[in-house]
């Protein structure tokens, strides 16, 4: 499988002559999702969740599909008639030749004081790679390539590492990263390398990865 890490938390999956994209948002490129045969939306924030980015995949590839939680399906089932399937904590599903399992309920909490909005993870093929969405969900199966979401409003580099220790992937690349600036990032690196107890590496985007 070839992982390509695209801006923020977007990543391309292909295998087998075909492309799954997880969170095409706001902050990823615009071109993000074309080509895809299916996608994978974890939850309603902007940067996960564009309709733009939606919309030039399926036009691309008319028998692309859209698998998500109700909170976005309920967003755009009617834009893309027949094309959006709601999934939730528990479902499997196989999408564009990828076996899925839905992992998580709850996005991580922002601040007490914002109300929590739903979020699920996704763990393709048995665990070759999961993708957290926004929250810190732990599978309870062996993860080979977890997405981590290294920088976050919702998080800080203690829980980052700590996440990390949980579920001891055998690998952890950086997704959610777009507010982490150069400056700051030798930092990350350096503790969740030296700390969270697996290979930690991080993929400029465009950069891709046999996992």
């Amino acid at each position: 499988m070839k992982l390509t890490k695209k801006s923020h938390a977007c990543v391309r999956l292909e295998k087998d002559g075909r492309t799954l994209v997880i969170d095409p948002g706001g902050f990823s490129e615009q071109d993000a999702a074309v080509g895809a045969d299916a996608i994978l939306v974890t939850h309603e924030h902007p940067d996960h969740f564009d309709e733009g980015r939606l919309r030039a995949a399926l036009e691309t590839n008319p028998a692309a599909g859209i698998w998500t939680l109700k909170s976005v399906a309920d967003q755009i089932t009617a834009a893309f008639p027949g094309r959006v399937h709601t999934v939730g904590h528990g479902d499997t599903f196989t999408a564009a030749g990828f076996d899925v399992q839905v992992h998580g309920e709850l996005h991580a909490v922002i601040h007490p004081d914002i109300p929590r909005i739903t979020n699920v993870g996704y763990l393709i093929d048995g665990g070759r790679v999961f993708h957290p969405g926004d929250a810190l969900t732990v599978p309870g199966r062996p993860v080979e390539t977890l997405m981590l979401p290294v920088q976050a409003p919702w998080n800080k580099i203690s829980e980052v590492i700590d996440y990390v220790r949980e579920v001891k992937p055998q690998r952890a690349y950086d997704i959610h990263d777009a507010l982490l600036t150069d400056l700051a990032r030798p930092i990350y690196d350096r503790q969740i390398g030296a700390l969270g107890g697996t290979d930690h590496q991080r993929l400029t985007p465009g950069a891709s990865a046999d996992v």
